[in-house]
């Protein structure tokens, strides 16, 4: 019988270790290509024409919303709506612009609409609520930013079948994965008319919310730009997300951290009840609230990083028990109110000094001047610009038909531009 030379067993040992390694490559591909594959059907089907822009109440949001509850349950989660999956609620709105919507209450004129919840049962003794809203405006609507008269349907790509398809694909990992809590997915409805799932689910909770640890909210994650910049906010709402949000971030994305947890989005409505949230957003852009919001502008391979750095936090904390909450600063709160505009879209990502334009309008003040996109506005009239917050100052202090001076970097240049408001 022929033994090996150590050499030749140092070959076989490598060559196992060559093609072990391979096929775990090869897995790691297989589940990226797959995860890719599956968020790429969900948003096409979720912002096509088809479903006329899943406004609230129609018929578009109740077909998103089934094919939603057919997800979930396809993949194993329990339904944990009041009938079945869906959480059903009527709205009535007010005539009244003074007076807010009855929300859960019925009338004459009510309309109904539903959040879609999912439920993973460990066991445990604590609960991880993960959320985005699935509706947008339909044909457009009061909301709506298109400037033609005519109605138009609007997908809403980014805003916010970006958000559905990602807590979609936690759900189907977390299943697979994380067992220390119980996870609660929750598409929300009505949340582009004032919050109304996430107001009204947290008011009628399908759930004990005390036993909620925290809640993860996305609301436009569809846009991550090349510099990968992911704003979260609500980063001051635990003690806890400072030690594991930079740990978690594995691709080299740039966080932008904000700390309140007060925002038009769904997150607030867990904020205000002592929940701790954060919000992921990849920021503003030209096409919010246009038809022009559409999958073809969808960035596949930032989403995919954005959900993969979702795993890794929610991977960090599953064994921490229930987080400790703290309140924050309501930085909404001390927005100055302005009587004009520049008509231009902020950059909201940035974080230099001064004011990136992200967009500019037609036949507005700043186009009127010759202010361009990725222009910084860095003085207006008597004040400089370091923020956004100073910015809006700035602003504030202005009428229709004033006129005043603003200075911008534009690359390596500064350059002076008359405004006329």
């Amino acid at each position: 019988m022929k033994h090996k030379t150590p050499t030749s067993s140092y070959s076989t040992v490598l060559l196992l270790v060559i093609i072990i390694f391979s096929i775990g490559c090869d897995t790691a591909k297989h589940d990226d290509s797959v995860l890719l594959s599956d968020i790429e059907t969900h948003l096409n089907y979720l912002a096509s024409d088809s479903l006329k822009g899943r406004s609230f109440g129609t018929e578009g949001e109740r077909l998103a919303a089934e094919y939603i509850a057919d997800y979930f349950e396809s993949i194993g989660l329990s339904p944990k709506g009041t009938e079945g999956y869906f959480q059903e609620f009527s709205v009535t709105p007010s005539n009244n612009p003074h007076e807010k919507a009855k929300i859960g209450e019925k009338g004459d004129s009510s309309i109904l609409g539903r959040n879609v919840i999912g439920y993973i049962d460990n066991n445990a003794s604590h609960t991880v609520v993960i959320g985005a809203h699935f509706d947008h405006l339909g044909m457009g609507g009061i909301s709506s930013l298109h400037r033609e008269k005519e109605q138009t349907i609007h997908n809403g790509a980014d805003d916010n079948a970006s958000g559905t398809v990602t807590i979609m694909a936690l759900a189907k990992i977390v299943k697979e994965s994380s067992k220390n809590n119980n996870y609660l997915f929750i598409a929300f409805t009505g949340e582009e008319n004032g919050l109304w799932g996430s107001n009204y689910f947290t008011k009628n909770p399908t759930i004990e919310l005390e036993k909620v640890t925290y809640m993860l909210n996305y609301d436009m994650v569809g846009r991550l730009n090349d510099e990968k910049i992911l704003a979260i906010n609500g980063t001051g709402t635990t003690p806890k997300w400072e030690e594991v949000l930079d740990i978690s971030n594995t691709d080299s994305l740039k966080l932008i951290k904000k700390s309140s947890g007060v925002g038009p989005s769904d997150h607030t409505s867990f904020y205000l009840n002592d929940i701790p949230v954060l919000h992921f957003f990849t920021g503003q852009h030209e096409d919010y609230h246009k038809p022009s919001d559409d999958v073809d502008k969808i960035n596949w391979t930032g989403l995919l990083k954005i959900i993969r750095y979702s795993e890794n936090l929610i991977a960090s904390i599953d064994t921490e028990g229930k987080l400790e909450f703290t309140k924050t600063k309501d930085e909404s709160g001390n927005t100055p109110r302005f009587k004009v505009g520049l008509g231009v879209v902020p950059d909201y990502l940035y974080d230099g000094k001064g004011m990136r334009i992200d967009g500019v309008s037609e036949d507005k003040p700043a186009q009127k001047a010759g202010l361009q996109k990725g222009d910084i506005v860095i003085h207006m009239g008597d004040s400089t610009i370091m923020d956004m917050m100073s910015y809006m100052r700035a602003l504030s202090v202005f009428e229709k038909g004033d006129t005043t001076t603003i200075i911008l970097k534009r690359e390596d240049e500064e350059l002076e531009k008359q405004i006329v408001f």
